[in-house]
């Protein structure tokens, strides 16, 4: 029960820019693109090998069935027998071969695929990261114009008071002045 109580947990650490939260993600796509494409390109090679296994395995029928041929102009049959099993083990590689091929082919496709719409993603993004950029910088002019606006109405509020304050001194100096006027009269 007490085993993670001792160890320090991880704090998931967030970017409390926003743009920076954009940054991280537009990073992440960009690793993640690069993985994929670099995946595709390593299909694609593979798929290049086995294109030339293939050919390999063609022509290694095709020499067989030669000398399959002679063998039984011959009436070697223990040498037909033998070139028999090498026939169909050699197709059962070229088959193996081919499907390996087209797997690769359509994984590699599969991939590039992905690699373009992340790309695609990728480019979104900055174009959002972008609009968002523009609308903090212009919030920010806002909000700047809006607090200045403030100042200046709590400034007038503070006037205004002051205001007040002075005709209710004038006020109470005109009330005293009269009650003397009535009390000397």
């Amino acid at each position: 029960m007490l085993f993670g109580f001792w160890k320090r947990r991880k704090e998931s650490r967030r970017p409390v820019d926003p743009l920076a939260a954009f940054d991280e993600l537009i990073e992440n796509l960009e690793r993640q693109a690069a993985e994929v494409r670099k995946s595709a390109a390593t299909l694609l090679a593979l798929k290049a090998d086995l294109a030339r296994g293939v050919e390999r395995y063609t022509r290694r029928l095709e020499d067989i069935s030669e000398r399959r041929a002679t063998a039984q102009l011959r009436g070697d049959t223990h040498a037909v027998t033998v070139l028999a099993r090498d026939t169909s083990q050699a197709e059962a590689l070229l088959a193996s071969t081919r499907e390996s091929m087209a797997r690769a082919d359509s994984d590699g496709q599969l991939l590039l695929e992905a690699a373009a719409e992340l790309g695609e993603r990728v480019a979104e993004l900055r174009q959002e990261r972008e609009s968002a950029s523009a609308r903090l910088t212009v919030g920010g002019i806002v909000t700047d114009a809006l607090r200045e606006r403030v100042a200046r109405f709590e400034q007038a509020l503070v006037v205004d008071a002051a205001r007040d304050e002075v005709e209710r001194a004038h006020a109470l100096a005109d009330i005293y002045r009269e009650e003397r006027r009535d009390g000397t009269d």
